[in-house]
């Protein structure tokens, strides 16, 4: 039988990158540890044209912005790092503040208005 594009996307998401392994307990762990719903945050994002050709990536960092009404916003950024047997947390934990610097300066800069 022959697979497309996005029988290839369903065998890789969740990515292992940023569920962990077995990916299956990984994820029943997630769920039960982070308070909210990851959103696009290690989901995929790209194209698929009209050929077949798909071209997409993993999405590590995101900002969501959402209206609030009365010209307020709420903003959610998620960053992560890659954690394996040896990792030092406190280290992780500012490569995550680091990768999530880019996004939280750019929202310093916004004019919703």
């Amino acid at each position: 039988a022959s697979k497309t594009a996005w029988d290839l996307l369903k065998a890789c998401f969740p990515a292992g990158t940023v569920s962990g392994a077995p990916k299956i307990r990984a994820m029943e762990i997630i769920q039960e540890l982070e308070p909210e719903r990851r959103g696009p945050y290690s989901g995929v994002y790209g194209w698929y044209d009209f050929e077949g050709q798909l071209n997409s990536a993993i999405a590590i960092r995101t900002m969501v912005v959402r209206s609030c009404g009365s010209g307020k916003h709420t903003v959610s950024v998620q960053a992560g790092a890659g954690l394996v047997a040896d990792s030092d947390p406190e280290k992780e934990y500012q490569e995550t503040l680091n990768k999530a610097r880019g996004l939280l300066e750019a929202i310093r800069c916004l004019d919703f208005e």
